[in-house]
């Protein structure tokens, strides 16, 4: 039995310090907690009693009698998903990410999380943080790194097509990155033109402010747009952008909201185009957004926190004001 911090929501929509007591089992591994990735999807469950955070990063302290694939010291993360059957379709296809019996952050391990002293998690769904690679920058990419890459590996997107990025913010702003390094044109869109500059040297390709426009004036020499993500937290206005689409383009609506999908019916018929559900990646296409990042140097533009009580909160604070510039990461 094992026992560690974990810092949770509550009902009064304030971060809190508890305490959990776990077995290890067979399978199972220790990992103390070094960073703590901060995403958008963590301000849904702040005034739920569970713990927060899913984009962790640590050392292995123990291992369960059956581990196989990790050892005392090694460096590990985990993300969104923290278990499945094994057994059944999804699983079998490589996309375990739908298995039925999956396990995911907020409706499963609710006594743990990221944001805490420790985990213990299913050694089949923890991943090797690569030679090199900082641990304040992977810990973004576990869910963060994950959700885009996903978006772009597992639909095929291919060098020769042309990207667009909608919203420069925590997703935003490594999709640049991911798809430039995969050889793709990347067409960025921001309100304002604040961030063209950065996102320029990113990967972007071609920037448009689009606050006040009717219509945009995208740079058809090259062909128009073949996959669209939108990584803003609000709905985009659609008429600005499927005019823009190529012939059977597709759009992913990456980031977290319970609004109704509101969208135009015609052009998406006339145009033969597709929105396309996309969640975190499965776990080869996860251990291959690593391998990718590694390689390519794609890393987030981080702001530190101190793994505590007052340090989540002062995080969440800048996050859900806007002010987070573009992942928060909380140092234990």
């Amino acid at each position: 039995m094992v026992e560690f911090t974990v810092f949770k929501g509550s009902k009064d929509n304030k971060v809190v310090s508890s305490t959990t007591r776990r077995h290890i089992g067979p399978h199972e591994v220790l990992v103390r907690v070094t960073h703590s990735g901060l995403c958008g999807t963590d301000l849904h469950y702040t005034h739920i009693d569970m713990g927060l955070g899913h984009e962790g990063a640590g050392i292995v302290e123990e291992v369960g009698e059956r581990v196989t694939l990790f050892k005392k010291g090694d460096r590990a993360g985990w993300g969104y998903v923290h278990g499945a059957c094994g057994y059944c379709k999804e699983c079998l296809r490589g996309a375990e990410t739908f298995c039925p019996e999956r396990k995911m952050y907020g409706e499963a391990n609710l006594d743990q999380g990221s944001m805490a002293s420790h985990g213990v998690w299913n050694e089949g769904f923890l991943f090797q943080i690569p030679e090199g690679m900082k641990a304040e920058d992977a810990a973004p990419l576990m869910c963060g790194g994950a959700t885009v890459f996903n978006a772009l590996h597992f639909h095929g997107v291919k060098s020769t097509d042309r990207v667009g990025v909608i919203g420069v913010g925590g997703l935003g702003h490594l999709a640049i990155q991911f798809a430039a390094k995969m050889g793709c044109e990347v067409v960025v869109f921001s309100g304002t033109d604040s961030k063209k500059e950065e996102a320029v040297k990113l990967g972007a390709t071609e920037f448009h402010a689009t606050k006040g426009l009717r219509d945009l004036k995208v740079n058809l020499k090259n062909g128009k747009i073949d996959h669209l993500l939108v990584t803003t937290s609000q709905q985009p206005d659609w008429d600005l952008y499927l005019p823009i689409m190529a012939p059977s383009g597709t759009i992913y609506p990456l980031s977290v909201s319970n609004d109704d999908l509101k969208i135009p019916y015609m052009p998406i018929i006339m145009g033969g185009l597709k929105i396309q559900g996309s969640l975190v990646a499965a776990r080869q296409i996860h251990r291959e957004m690593l391998t990718f990042a590694a390689v390519h140097d794609v890393r987030p533009m981080i702001q530190t926190f101190p793994l505590s009580v007052e340090g989540i909160s002062e995080a969440l604070d800048a996050l859900e004001s806007g002010r987070m510039r573009y992942r928060g990461v909380l140092v234990a």
